[in-house]
């Protein structure tokens, strides 16, 4: 059995852009937490904004070096990008963006949920590259809600969904660069389910909302964090209270990480590089 190495909780937040209110729940800076392959985890939300004549988030702006997993609980946001791509995802979505060697990308809320308001709530993850790939071109994978296999945990109401990797032999729809999973998990009051991961993979939870006691001794409560030990293959979950959680666990990447705001390279030099690529337009947006 998975045994947890520590359970964390933010409440501090801020702001990115003026639509999304987040708070960073790990970031490769963060000390003594092994999360690679995993590089942040932003939490906005849920929040209400009024109805409003001008779609509030946040403009154009570069990536470099992994991805970003964006995951729509309420509410909906608008997608554009100097790759040529564009969307809307809505509740149940997820847009999985692989920024590699470099793009710009807004990212608003529609225009129809700015005009009627209403509650926003999402994640963000990202998710890092290896060397190899960290200068692929940039594409993306728009995943709507009704291609997420679900699972069927109990008659109650408890599913998992399946966005990457893998759950009892179904898979989910996302291309991922390095062994991933990652599991949508609502599970209903008194429910229990007992997940296998594969051995040495790094395991992060995250519950949303609800109560849950983990291996049958510890609990966590709403929007905290469980960050497992690699050694071991199964966690035990069970709900005390109707809960939603994300699971994200993953092969790590034993390279160096070098990041500064919205680039993550190996080096230094590679940070430079993107930097001067940025100053000199060869990504700007046109």
């Amino acid at each position: 059995m998975k045994q947890i190495h520590r359970i964390t909780r933010t409440d501090q937040s801020h702001w990115v852009g003026d639509g999304f209110p987040v708070r960073t729940l790990f970031s490769y800076n963060t000390p003594d937490a092994e999360i690679s392959p995993f590089l942040m985890l932003d939490y906005a939300g849920p929040t209400m904004f009024p109805p409003a004549a001008k779609p509030k988030g946040v403009g154009f702006h570069p990536h470099r070096g992994f991805e970003t997993v964006t995951i729509l609980y309420q509410g909906e946001i608008e997608h554009r990008d100097t790759a040529g791509n564009g969307g809307l995802i809505g509740p149940g979505d997820v847009q999985w963006m692989t920024a590699g060697k470099g793009l710009l990308h807004e990212e608003m809320h529609s225009v129809a949920f700015t005009r009627q308001g209403g509650t926003f709530e999402a994640i963000q993850l990202w998710v890092n590259l290896p060397a190899k790939y960290k200068m692929i071109d940039p594409h993306y994978q728009s995943i709507t809600d009704n291609r997420i296999p679900m699972v069927k945990l109990d008659e109650e109401g408890s599913v998992l969904r399946i966005i990457a990797g893998h759950y009892q032999g179904v898979k989910g729809p996302a291309n991922t660069y390095t062994p991933v999973n990652l599991w949508d998990l609502r599970l209903q009051a008194n429910h229990t389910v007992e997940l296998t991961f594969p051995e040495g993979y790094t395991t992060i939870l995250f519950n949303l909302k609800g109560s849950v006691k983990i291996n049958n001794s510890t609990t966590m409560g709403d929007t905290e964090l469980a960050f497992f030990e690699r050694l071991g293959k199964t966690i035990s979950l069970t709900a005390l209270k109707n809960s939603t959680l994300l699971v994200m666990n993953g092969e790590p990447i034993n390279e160096p990480i070098v990041g500064y705001g919205p680039f993550v390279m190996n080096t230094q030099e590679e940070i430079r590089q993107a930097i001067e690529d940025l100053d000199t337009s060869i990504l700007s947006y046109s």
